[in-house]
This record gives structure tokens, C-alpha cells and sequence, in this order.
């Protein structure tokens, strides 16, 4: 698909009535793969994950106010509170209708590891039995950090460089499945009741970048993203969350317009017969495609810069002729570029750029006047590094077929 460039009303046009027959081709293609419903064995609901209209809804559906719904998202989304007998503004009686009829859960932790860095990861459980892996990575200076967040069990886009794609997608996971990892998260460190105002937080930004392609699940991923943003409850703000994409052109649209979160790509790069090789997605949406949305992408700015991620491989994608088209590319954007050291994993062909190769990369890429730090691997002796989640049960799946 090849879009006519947007020079012209006219053109513009053109795209938008594109990217909506797109939007709703992938959307269709994103039901195949949604999560289960989110009700136990014993028939309760799940309160996570539900909007706060779609709380009210359940409350009266049990014969009580709608007004009830803020108390609950307040104890659910400010405290931390998993036990309705714990809710101290709500009457007992009440506590015990709650309990009969809905749940305030968490993912299971399946294991749990902490790299020497301070890098923490966990393989959290679904209630069906499927697994996904998060990552906290702290900062180096100061007491906060970025909670790495999966949005599928799988992947299904096969980047040759990513340890992560080569387990196939198996399904996209809830709203409910997306916020609780990082309300798990918080559970390990303690960090409840939410903070506020301009208190420190621990957990202090989330990153789209784990396991998935989050606009491949856009729904569930946006429906999360709300709750983690509503100014009541966890009230995280929408520049401390970043989305992280290979390229679903016609979703980052509606990403910017509804969302209005930061912005990733990951590029890996600059021609497109190399990112085809590396990211597959890219035939579909080629580079020129991806560099126009980026221009299109409304929460850009300057103190909101859009993010290039670049995985540095030697002797593939590590030249100074590619950190000068990279340059060329990005021209006139407000970006970043991240570059991020190739993270061996069993199995791959590709290996790290050298050190010199990375310094005069990075040095043609800031004389162009782009910030362009190298991101050195965090957590890699847990395989917790970018491009390494993968969970362990599919390690040991592996493990066990192999003769």
C-alpha cells in the first residue's frame, strides 16, 4: 500500500480515507486474537481494567448508585486496595455484596528476577494460563524509572534482530491484563497510594516497548492507557507514557489524536531493503510512509520530541553513509535518536556494533544537532534487555522438544 504523499488537500484526503480502510482491516484482524472475557471460574467480574462508565454500569446492574463507582476507582486506582473488606468508606454490607460478585485482581507472578543492575523482571500469569513478561529499569541517578509493559503474549511482526519475535503471537492482552502489570509493578515496590502532585515516583514513566506490537491491539492498549491516565487514580501523565511501534502507520494517527501519548519508532534502518530484512512490517509500510505520520503526529513537539530507536549491528545497519540518511530522514522533525547496542540472544546471526563504530555514529547524528545517546543494555543477565522478553515457559517449551 503506497500513499500519496500529503502536498495537497486533496492528497491528505487520499491518506485519511486510506489509513481508515486500513484501521479497520487491522481491527478486524485484532478481534481474532482478543483476550478472554474477564470473569473467574466462580462467575465474578473483573473491576480492573473496566472504564469508569463501564464501572458504573456494573454497580447498577447490582442494584446500586452509579455514584459508588468513584469510591471504588479511587480505593482500586489510588490505594492499591485489592480487598473489598479493606475499603474503609464503604459500608460492610456493601464490602460483602462486592466480594460476591466482582474481583480486584492482579496477574500472577510466575517468577520474578532482579538483575545486578537493580533491573527487575517478572513473568506475570493470566488467568487462561498465558504469560507475559515486564520489566522495571531504574534510573542510574535518581529514584525513579520506566515499567516496560507488554501488550501481547507473543508478537507477530518476526523482527530478525528481536529474541522477543520469535515466539508467535498467541493472543492480544486485555485492558485489565495491560494495567495490571503495572499495578503489580508497584505492588513489589510498595508504591501505593498513588502519588501526587510533584511527589517523587518510583515508577515514574511506562514504556509501550515489551513484548507485542501495542497498535496491533490498539483498543485494549488505549482503554489501559486511559484508566493509568485518569487524574483520580493512578494520574500518570500522558508525557511520562510512551508507545513504542514498528511502523502500524494508520493506528499512530488515531494514537495521536485520542491518546496523545509519546511517540517511538523503532527505525533499525534507512533504506528499505534492509528494513525489510530487519522489520518485516516495513513492506507494508515502507520508511517514507513512517517518516509521514511522524509529521503528522499531533503531540509532537519540542519538549516532546518523537524517539528513533536504532538497535546498532555491526557491519548491517552501522555506517556513516546510514547515520547521514538517518539524518537526512528525521530533518525537520522534533526527535531523538536512542542508539541501542545489538543484545546477543541464543540463536541470533547479528552482533554489536563496535565501540568506535557507535561513538562515530552517534557523533554524525548529534553534529546534525539531534540528541543521540547510546543506550547501553540494561538487565542482560536476566534477559531483560531490549529486544531479549521472551517468556520462560516458552524457553522451557523449547528446551523440552528439543532432542
Amino acid at each position: 500500500m503506497t500513499h500519496p504523499a500529503p502536498s495537497s488537500p486533496l492528497a491528505s484526503d487520499a491518506v485519511a480515507a486510506l489509513n481508515e480502510s486500513e484501521r479497520k482491516r487491522i481491527e478486524a484482524k485484532s478481534a481474532l486474537f482478543a483476550p478472554p472475557t474477564p470473569i473467574t471460574e466462580d462467575g465474578r467480574r473483573e473491576l480492573v481494567g473496566l472504564s469508569r462508565e463501564e464501572l458504573a454500569d456494573v454497580l447498577v446492574e447490582i442494584g446500586e448508585k452509579p455514584f459508588r463507582a468513584k469510591q471504588l476507582w479511587h480505593w482500586i486506582y489510588h490505594q492499591g486496595v485489592t480487598d473489598f473488606s479493606r475499603m474503609s468508606t464503604i459500608a460492610k454490607p456493601l464490602q460483602a455484596k462486592l466480594e460476591q460478585h466482582f474481583i480486584v485482581g492482579r496477574p500472577s507472578v510466575t517468577t520474578q528476577q532482579t538483575s545486578k543492575d537493580d533491573t527487575r523482571k517478572f513473568l506475570f500469569r493470566f488467568r487462561d494460563g498465558q504469560e507475559a513478561e515486564t520489566v522495571y529499569i531504574p534510573d542510574r541517578r535518581e529514584d525513579r524509572g520506566a515499567v516496560c509493559i507488554s501488550s501481547q503474549v507473543g508478537c507477530t511482526l518476526s523482527c530478525s534482530f528481536c529474541h522477543t519475535g520469535t515466539q508467535k503471537l498467541v493472543r492480544n492482552l486485555g485492558a485489565a491484563e495491560i494495567v495490571g502489570q503495572f499495578m503489580a509493578a508497584r505492588d513489589s515496590y510498595g508504591e501505593w497510594p498513588s502519588p501526587k502532585g510533584d511527589t517523587p515516583r518510583l515508577l515514574s514513566t511506562i514504556v509501550l516497548m515489551g513484548m507485542g506490537e501495542p497498535l496491533y491491539n490498539y483498543e485494549n492498549v488505549a482503554k489501559a492507557m486511559k484508566i493509568i491516565m485518569d487524574g483520580e487514580g493512578i494520574a500518570l501523565s500522558r508525557r511520562r507514557i510512551t508507545l513504542s511501534t514498528s511502523g502500524v502507520v494508520p493506528m499512530m494517527d488515531r494514537c495521536g489524536d485520542e491518546l496523545g501519548i509519546n511517540l517511538a519508532i523503532s527505525l533499525h534502518a534507512v533504506r528499505n531493503d534492509l528494513r525489510d530484512q530487519l522489520v518485516p512490517l516495513n513492506r507494508k509500510y515502507p520508511i517514507e510512509e513512517l517518516i509521514a505520520a511522524c509529521h503528522r503526529y499531533p503531540a509532537a513537539s519540542n519538549s516532546r520530541r518523537i524517539t528513533f530507536e536504532y538497535i546498532m549491528i555491526r557491519d548491517v545497519n552501522d555506517s556513516d553513509a546510514e547515520a547521514r540518511e538517518l539524518v537526512r530522514l528525521i530533518r525537520g522533525l522534533p526527535a531523538k535518536v536512542n542508539l541501542i547496542p545489538f543484545n546477543p540472544w541464543p540463536g541470533s546471526e547479528f552482533r554489536p556494533s563496535t565501540r568506535e563504530r557507535l561513538a562515530s555514529f552517534a557523533q554524525i547524528v548529534m553534529d546534525a544537532g539531534y540528541a543521540a545517546p547510546i543506550r547501553m543494555p540494561r538487565g542482560k543477565d536476566i534477559l531483560a534487555a531490549c529486544g531479549q522478553l521472551k517468556t520462560q515457559s516458552e524457553r522451557q517449551r523449547q528446551a523440552r522438544a528439543t532432542p
